[in-house]
């Protein structure tokens, strides 16, 4: 008879598994999970497993889930309805006037929205950019579905065009952001962090945007703000402070390991060896810039140079989905324009989706590889789609060939969130009916201030 304290309560069987400690490896296998941590990761049938609950892996393959550097999922609710704009007309005209108008449940309606699209999509762990009030939402409904989420309020006191509801006083804001992550950071188990988030150079006062990397250093909590995505912006820092982009986030502290800087298109020689010499993160965001019209991060010159990128979707409003397929496709293809069809490789474009994200979000001990001992992050992905088939290497059928809809199951933390493409435990119809409420009061409140 078996002990059965220590036999698994989830196995994933019959996949073949990547498990991302290296390009190239895979094999035939299975994953034993116990009390949320991965306990086997195995080249053979795992044996004892009578009380474990089975999860089919058959013609699919089995990865550490996926984790993006840079989304906002409280801007759900706005998909769709900013096309066609630039950066900083999409932030005045659209983007801005609609998180001014949301309240508390919209918020939340957001995130949920947000969430369930990245669940579904196979992404388990995501560094998110909210909005200047009613964050807590945010972390509730990442708290209730199960998501590994790295998030914080948005900082902003300044700025043309933001609606006066948006500009905050610089002390309450980081305020604000202590008590959120006093409370959140380390919470559901440690699933859920904080990292402090001024917007950008424009909207922040150089006091705000020093008071952010203090507060972000004295409690251990990653940094993240926008970076030299647009040529008008570029100008617009400039012209108010005498200095490039990075310059003046450098000058308040916003460069270093525990630093993630969205976009990274419009750079300097200079700014690149500061970046490298920092050990700063550059999340590309391929599927929004290419939208916005903002341009193409050169990607593979800033891996040469040392710095690391990882992956991101950005915002519904701008790419106009959170799937982290549509951004590793890009990311593998777009590069061959100026590098030849080998510059980024569906290997390594992989690696910047699981590994590499895991080390630069300081959750490398965590996340992104399949190891014993490793959080139950697991996602399985078919292999039997049109598009996948007939066969190939793995990771070239999962970056070229793979999307959304071929993720099977999701876990997180040993908890299955998705199965068979379902959610699990989530109302799928009463959460389309507040979805939808929450942007018809949206709309309306955007409407009477216009």
């Amino acid at each position: 008879m078996s002990d059965s304290s220590f036999s698994p309560d989830l196995v994933i069987r019959n996949g073949l598994v990547l498990p991302m400690v290296a390009d190239g490896v895979h094999f035939r296998g299975e994953i034993a999970i116990r009390d949320g941590r991965i306990t086997a990761v195995s080249d053979s049938t795992i044996e004892d497993c009578s009380t474990a609950r089975i999860l089919d892996a058959s013609n699919a393959a089995v990865l550490p889930g996926f984790i993006q550097g840079h989304v906002h999922v409280v801007q759900s609710l706005l998909r769709h309805q900013a096309d066609g704009l630039e950066l900083l007309d999409w932030l005045r005209l659209r983007t801005w006037p609609y998180e001014a108008a949301l309240d508390g449940d919209g918020v939340e309606a957001a995130a949920e929205l947000g969430i369930v699209e990245l669940l579904c999509g196979g992404t388990t762990t995501a560094l998110d950019f909210g909005t200047t009030h009613d964050h807590n939402r945010v972390f509730r409904a990442a708290e209730s579905l199960g998501i590994r989420l790295v998030s914080g309020k948005t900082h902003m006191d300044i700025g043309a065009g933001a609606p006066v509801a948006l500009l905050e006083n610089p002390d309450r804001s980081l305020s604000d952001a202590f008590e959120l992550g006093q409370r959140w950071h380390g919470a559901a188990d440690g699933r859920l962090r904080y990292a402090v988030a001024p917007r950008f150079a424009l909207s922040c006062s150089p006091g705000l945007l020093r008071g952010c990397a203090e507060l972000a250093r004295a409690n251990g909590w990653l940094l993240q703000t926008h970076a030299a995505e647009n040529g008008a912006e570029v100008e617009e820092v400039r012209a108010l402070s005498g200095l490039g982009n990075i310059e003046f986030l450098d000058s308040h502290g916003l460069v270093g390991d525990d630093v993630i800087l969205a976009h990274g298109i419009h750079l300097e020689k200079a700014d690149v060896r500061r970046l490298a010499e920092t050990r700063t993160t550059i999340c590309h965001c391929p599927g929004a810039n290419l939208k916005l019209g903002s341009g193409i991060a050169d990607v593979p010159g800033l891996i040469q140079s040392g710095i690391a990128v990882v992956l991101g979707a950005d915002g519904p409003p701008c790419n106009n989905r959170l799937s982290i397929f549509h951004e590793m496709s890009l990311a593998a293809t777009i590069h061959g324009l100026r590098y030849g069809p080998t510059a980024l490789g569906p290997w390594a474009v992989l690696g910047m989706a699981t590994r590499d994200a895991a080390a630069a979000l300081h959750m490398g001990d965590e996340v992104g590889t399949l190891e014993n001992g490793k959080a139950g992050d697991v996602i399985v992905v078919e292999l039997d789609g049109w598009s996948a088939l007939p066969g190939g290497d793995p990771a070239s059928r999962i970056v070229f060939g793979g999307g959304p809809h071929m993720v099977r199951h999701v876990v997180v933390a040993g908890r299955p969130l998705v199965v068979d493409g379902k959610l699990v435990d989530v109302d799928a119809k009463a959460l389309r009916h507040r979805i939808d409420e929450a942007w018809k009061a949206t709309r309306r409140r955007m409407e009477e201030v216009q």
